[in-house]
């Protein structure tokens, strides 16, 4: 035990605990923490202009890193400002640690100026949401709220942290959190159940989700899929779950509506989910299903709760998906003999000829428009990867893009494509700073969208400021384009001559190039796709800070 202030407890339990990142936004409820700060130079301060910008950085370093980030954010304005992006955290299951000051507890009756009740407003988001009134608990609270942070599902826990209790003395226990672990092996008779119904499957299917990067199980899953012979797709996903490369990788199916998933498994006898919710749709419809009457659900995953949710699964395991699919992967082996092997390789080449078909007819349909001008989004992502260098990562914000980007980088492992996920808009600018701090090692290229930057605007500055040396390209579509796009599938044939109202970010236009330059990021503006190659070789070699690329993109509606 060592007799400490509560503001340096804080800081030492951050330094036990391996924090070498803050990411925040100042106040005056946290002027004793940021006084302190100086004191302790191995820790950086990421000073960001808003608090969505400070969570969506702490959001993706969090996520490479694999490591809880910490967040300071200012009393409940400051909190308030940060829960559209706390709500992405736990939609994600990112593991993060908010932290809010709060008004002096000896006069919160008063209701000071900006204070207000933080935890009940935390709640509804955060895994646990604690005020700490002792400052003898703050490094307890702090290793309690790392710990809860990074079990599944993890996600985002919010302290609120009065003046008075970080000014105080107490006898403080610093040592490093002791995380969970919570590699389970799945039950064993379960995984034989599962095994028998998998090897009697005539057409089988694996959908993949976000936990099978987080048990770094993409080796396993490929094997499973491989013995079967049964192709592999991703519904909500954002992390590295599969090999774009994988003959049986059908790529990512649109979770709009349950239409496209619908035509996706209609042939599917037994569908495999490990690691994915079943099903995290924009609009789910609320009586007819998205599994035919003659599908199976069978489901492996770390995440209870994703169990059995929506859809009534034949067999429910709860465990580590790497240990689980490793250990399936024998009990296949055993008894899949004869005939039974002999139709899963039958299964499996089949399977591999019509993705290798659907990915021929992707690239025939781009080359249509390769010369156009404005640029379209496939001859853009092409130019991107052959301008990445080899230790190149990309974080993509990309939207009605995200195809093209996923066809075009291809990730064959982790960290080359990084995708936004939560739902709320506006983490590409601050989620490439994040990503570059995580992995300086690596060359960070931002793909971000026009009207979702607007929302994070000032992550420019932040990226100037602290000299991060990121690219951007900015995809300049000049509308909320997925919001058309789902407006024509609300309307259906209703859509003819109805107008976009309030969809298109045009008089004036959003020069991001302009708005670049007047935060301290040097850009350049491309419209002729010819010149693409030349700007993008230019600003992923520049040195010392950030550059920004703005992309005078196409923006094609079916049917307009």
């Amino acid at each position: 035990m060592v007799r400490l202030v509560g503001k340096r407890a804080l800081m030492e339990q951050l330094i036990a605990d391996g924090v070498r990142h803050i990411f925040g936004n100042p106040g005056t409820t946290e002027q004793g923490f940021m006084d302190v700060l100086q004191d302790y130079p191995r820790v950086e301060f990421m000073l960001a202009l808003h608090e969505g910008v400070a969570m969506s950085m702490a959001d993706t370093y969090a996520r490479i890193t694999r490591k809880p980030a910490f967040v300071e954010v200012h009393i409940a304005p400051g909190l308030g400002n940060a829960l559209g992006m706390m709500h992405n955290a736990r939609i994600g299951k990112t593991p993060m640690v908010i932290y809010a000051g709060q008004s002096p507890s000896n006069v919160l009756l008063q209701e000071p100026h900006l204070s207000g009740p933080l935890v009940d407003m935390a709640k509804p988001i955060a895994k646990w949401a604690a005020q700490v009134e002792h400052a003898h608990d703050i490094p307890r609270a702090l290793r309690r709220a790392f710990k809860i942070a990074a079990e599944p599902p993890q996600g985002p826990v919010f302290l609120a942290l009065p003046m008075d209790v970080l000014d105080a003395e107490a006898e403080v226990d610093i040592a490093p959190t002791t995380f969970t672990n919570w590699r389970t092996r799945p039950n064993a008779e379960g995984l034989k159940q599962l095994a028998d119904v998998l090897v009697h499957a005539e057409r089988p299917m694996l959908m993949v989700g976000d936990s099978v990067n987080l048990a770094e199980a993409q080796a396993e899953v490929a094997r499973v899929a491989e013995l079967l012979g049964a192709p592999m797709f991703e519904c909500y996903a954002s992390e590295f779950n599969v090999s774009a490369c994988h003959p049986l990788y059908m790529g990512s199916v649109d979770f709009v509506s349950p239409r496209t998933i619908r035509s996706t498994v209609a042939d599917c006898d037994v569908l495999f989910v490990v690691g994915a919710p079943v099903f995290q749709l924009i609009f789910p419809e609320p009586e007819a299903p998205v599994l035919g009457p003659d599908t199976k659900l069978v489901q492996l995953d770390c995440f209870t709760h994703e169990l059995g949710k929506n859809v009534r699964p034949e067999i429910s395991l709860l465990g580590d998906p790497k240990s689980g699919l490793a250990e399936l992967a024998e009990l296949i082996e055993e008894r899949q003999t004869g005939s039974r092997k002999d139709a899963a390789q039958e299964r499996k080449v089949k399977a591999e000829a019509r993705v290798a078909q659907v990915n021929e007819r992707y690239w025939a349909s781009t080359r249509k428009n390769w010369d156009a001008s404005p640029i379209s989004g496939p001859r853009l992502m092409h130019e991107i990867k052959r301008a990445l260098p080899e230790n190149g990562l990309v974080f993509s914000e990309s939207v009605t893009n995200g195809k093209h980007i996923e066809m075009a980088i291809a990730p064959q492992a982790p960290g080359e494509l990084v995708k936004v996920r939560g739902g709320g808009i506006g983490p590409g600018l601050p989620g490439a700073l994040g990503a570059a701090l995580a992995r300086p090692d690596r060359k960070v290229v931002g793909v971000c969208s026009d009207g979702a930057s607007m929302y994070s605007i000032t992550a420019l500055w932040t990226a100037a400021h602290h000299r991060i040396p990121v690219t951007y390209v900015m995809l300049s579509n000049r509308a909320y384009r997925i919001l058309k796009l789902n407006m024509l599938e609300y309307l259906g044939e209703a859509a003819t001559g109805r107008e976009f109202v309030a969809m298109d970010l045009t008089e004036p236009e959003l020069r991001f190039d302009r708005m670049a330059e007047a935060m301290g990021v040097p850009a350049r503006r491309v419209d002729d796709p010819d010149k693409l190659p030349a700007v993008l070789e230019e600003a992923i070699g520049h040195r010392g800070g950030p550059f920004l690329v703005d992309v005078a993109l196409e923006s094609p509606l079916p049917g307009r």
